[in-house]
């Protein structure tokens, strides 16, 4: 037999503290309660959060002051990816160009295009006997450790290679080198046919590689590149790249 509204209502009077407890309804089915709402679904993390832009790596690279005197920048040798990421590229599985030893932009000697942002510039005396290229490049995740790898894989793979213009033999030799940003490498081109050879450093600090190639000098461009490498891992370190 069904409870009356008066019973009902005299029961929750009487059970007064449970009722606060229990919520005593009289004619309602707690049935008629809403469901919690679901949490929302975690958001993907991005990819290119914490790397700097190609308009923020621009403001690291080297000043004019640091270059040796008689070095002007080089009209079309400056270029950045602005404030928007490219998509990263993965690495070629081509047979190494060691002829690309010889480029200003020669990271792409490892396979790798270069990173999602990058920043460039060349130095060059008036007859271009004395050059010295930059470049910064930022990568997702670990792949600037994997480029750094290659650098120095590439190093043992090109032991000796024919330069494409003079048809002569280089020789390359590749170092570790110590007190540059996180891990750095050092190869030097040279041929018995140049008056003065080549010296290519690449630096890593955090997820950024730093390039840099040097004629200037009578050292192969050992002391020039150095000291530009120096500036653009102190760069990157100041600005929080470092791993």
């Amino acid at each position: 037999m069904r409870r009356t509204a008066l019973a009902a209502t005299a029961l929750c009077l009487v059970t007064a503290t449970a009722a606060a407890l229990t919520g005593c309804q009289s004619g309602q089915d707690k049935a008629d309660d809403k469901p919690a709402a679901s949490a929302a679904p975690a958001k993907a993390k991005d990819p290119n959060a914490g790397l700097p832009t190609g308009t923020q790596l621009k403001q690291l690279l080297t000043p004019a002051s640091v270059f040796p005197a008689g070095l002007t920048p080089v009209a079309d040798g400056a270029a950045d990816s602005g404030g928007d990421y490219l998509a990263p590229s993965s690495r070629s599985t081509a047979k190494t160009d060691c002829t690309k030893l010889e480029n200003t932009a020669w990271l792409d000697v490892t396979g790798y295009k270069g990173g999602v942002s990058f920043a460039q510039d060349d130095y060059a005396n008036q007859d271009q006997t004395e050059e010295i290229a930059e470049e910064v490049d930022a990568f997702q995740g670990t792949t600037a450790r994997t480029v750094l790898q290659r650098v120095r894989e590439v190093a043992a793979e090109c032991a000796t290679f024919t330069d494409t213009a003079d048809h002569v033999k280089v020789r390359v030799k590749g170092k570790a080198a110590d007190g540059l940003g996180d891990e750095a490498y050092v190869i030097t081109l040279t041929s018995g046919s140049w008056e003065n050879g080549s010296t290519l450093i690449a630096t890593r600090v955090g997820s950024t590689v730093a390039t840099v190639m040097s004629t200037a000098g009578s050292d192969n461009g050992a002391a020039a590149a150095k000291k530009v490498a120096t500036h653009l891992a102190a760069s990157l370190k100041k600005a929080g790249q470092a791993s």
